[in-house]
């Protein structure tokens, strides 16, 4: 694991999109190809803003969602949306490079199963292999929640599938899950604010309930950063 705490947010999104760019051409070098989950949020959109204005080669990149609202392609709420309007609109991407997560059918549940099996099918894994993304970007809601795994629900305990539903208050959601996203050979967190600092003790401490603060779960078998401005990690500059 790697944490960096970074002076402001400017300088968060300069070093996210340098760290992304990076791993990118990494895994194209490595693979021919690189697959990104990219997450939602204020914070992350900056960064794909910056990510826009880069040359890459983008044929070979393959871009997904760590999660997903459960509302429509267009609705304002829409992970989808957002990245295409800050970042996807703007390059050369083929469309069938872009693969979202679906919301169409009316049952979160029926589009979770949809898209695990196409996951599967790009990926060209067994029905008891869990994928490897190339790089996974996640945020951090300051309840210490990532991608739609929120502290206490079903979705934390979910261990057979990539994708399930996750559940804030009345909302649905679709999300990968804790062993799907573990199984990345990059997670990158980008977390900044000052209201973030109670959960990222908790998430930092040496003992703490992983229910309670869902991103204690992400442990990946590859590289883990933690990308922090001043606000968010100033408490943790010890560690």
């Amino acid at each position: 694991m790697t944490v960096e705490i970074l002076s402001d947010r400017s300088s968060l999104v300069d070093r996210a999109c340098n760290l992304t760019v990076e791993k990118i051409n990494s895994a194209i070098a490595q693979r021919g190809q690189c697959t990104i989950a990219l997450a939602g949020g204020g914070t992350p959109k900056p960064l794909y803003q910056a990510l826009a204005q880069h040359n890459l080669p983008w044929e070979k990149l393959h871009i997904f969602w760590g999660d997903e609202r459960y509302v429509p392609a267009d609705h304002p709420d829409s992970n989808q949306k957002m990245a295409r309007e800050a970042w996807l609109d703007h390059v050369a991407i083929p469309a069938d490079n872009i693969h979202p997560m679906p919301t169409d059918s009316g049952d979160p549940h029926k589009d979770a199963q949809q898209h695990e099996q196409y996951l599967r099918n790009f990926f060209q894994c067994r029905p008891d292999e869990f994928p490897s993304f190339d790089i996974i970007l996640l945020g951090m809601g300051d309840d210490g929640h990532t991608a739609s795994l929120f502290p206490k629900t079903q979705a934390l305990g979910v261990r057979d599938r990539l994708i399930t539903v996750g559940n804030k208050d009345d909302s649905q959601r679709l999300t990968f899950t804790v062993p799907f996203i573990n199984q990345a050979r990059c997670v990158i967190f980008l977390v900044a604010g000052e209201n973030k600092r109670p959960a990222l003790a908790q998430i930092f401490a040496e003992q703490a309930d992983e229910t309670q603060y869902p991103a204690r779960l992400i442990q990946p078998q590859g590289e883990l950063w933690w990308l922090l401005d001043q606000q968010a990690g100033k408490e943790l500059i010890h560690e």
